[in-house]
């Protein structure tokens, strides 16, 4: 029974690092509805951000987890501004190759300027164990879980009290009313682009003290915050947070029941059943008409 706490509770902080990145990746999608496949890219390059202002700046990653943010924030809004907002009328496999472009030239990028090699900040604070009576866990993935509870929180307020909020979520649910209505749209699309890309800065900061940085590295945690966007609801930000613990657990039963080379097969599987009986995901609403 220890054992199964145990794996209860890290699963559960696990989906706190997943959740961070989940829900940027769902206000992009939300806002924009553009599936961004940059999204890991993004993450690596915050990732190695980190680990460059730990090696020439003797920044924590923890410190420079704000700064890393802010130049997130700025490419995600260039790339909105540059990238997608030109493709906006575009159909959406236009816009899909574009992000799938602007991913392959960022991974080849970093392969230039860095290797293959993987880069890690050498830090103590975020990586003690800690132990609460049978039950042990490093101290980042408590850090990691309380700032997703804070970052879910916080836009969950954002989001209903103030104007920007509501004019993202009026276009999520109608871009053509949402105009009519005095909305700027291409502002609220390059600002909902930076936030989302900008929380996943803020997961860099708290990966990096756990994870190494290396070119692909945001491959593994974007796929999964995919499937944790669909199985939530594209563009719920509840369902982005509730199918990152969801997920996190599964991962953490499955890597200890089944093997650790199956485990991202189990929640596959999990994920195409659920989609089976809810095509829209835990908490999909239908959308509104363009």
């Amino acid at each position: 029974m220890s054992i199964f706490i145990q794996l209860l509770v890290n699963g559960l902080l696990l989906g706190g690092a997943y959740a961070i990145i989940s829900i940027g990746l769902t206000l992009i999608f939300g806002v924009v509805r553009v599936v961004n496949f940059a999204h890991g890219e993004f993450l690596m390059i915050g990732m190695y951000a980190v680990w460059l202002l730990a090696q020439h700046a003797g920044l924590h990653p923890y410190a420079s987890a704000v700064l890393v943010a802010v130049l997130l924030f700025v490419l995600g809004a260039l790339m909105q501004r540059l990238v997608i907002q030109p493709l906006l009328t575009a159909d959406a496999h236009i816009q899909i190759f574009a992000t799938v472009g602007v991913s392959t030239a960022l991974l080849n990028l970093a392969l230039m300027l860095f290797g293959a090699d993987i880069r890690k900040a050498e830090v103590t604070l975020g990586t003690e164990p800690l132990t609460l009576g049978s039950l042990t866990f490093v101290s980042g993935q408590v850090i990691t879980f309380v700032v997703a509870i804070a970052v879910a929180t916080g836009m969950h307020l954002f989001l209903k009290h103030t104007y920007t909020g509501r004019a993202f979520r009026a276009l999520a649910q109608n871009r053509v009313s949402a105009a009519l209505m005095g909305v700027n749209v291409n502002k609220s699309y390059v600002l909902a682009f930076g936030i989302g890309a900008g929380l996943v800065g803020l997961a860099a900061g708290l990966l990096a003290v756990q994870y190494p940085a290396f070119p692909t590295v945001g491959q593994y945690f974007v796929l999964t915050a995919f499937v944790i966007v669909v199985l939530g609801g594209m563009g719920s930000l509840p369902g982005a947070v509730i199918g990152s613990i969801f997920i996190g657990l599964i991962d953490s039963l499955a890597g200890y029941y089944v093997g650790p080379a199956l485990k991202e097969v189990v929640y596959f599987l999990v994920f195409l059943a659920i989609l089976i009986v809810r095509p829209t995901g835990l908490f999909g609403l239908g959308r509104g008409s363009e």
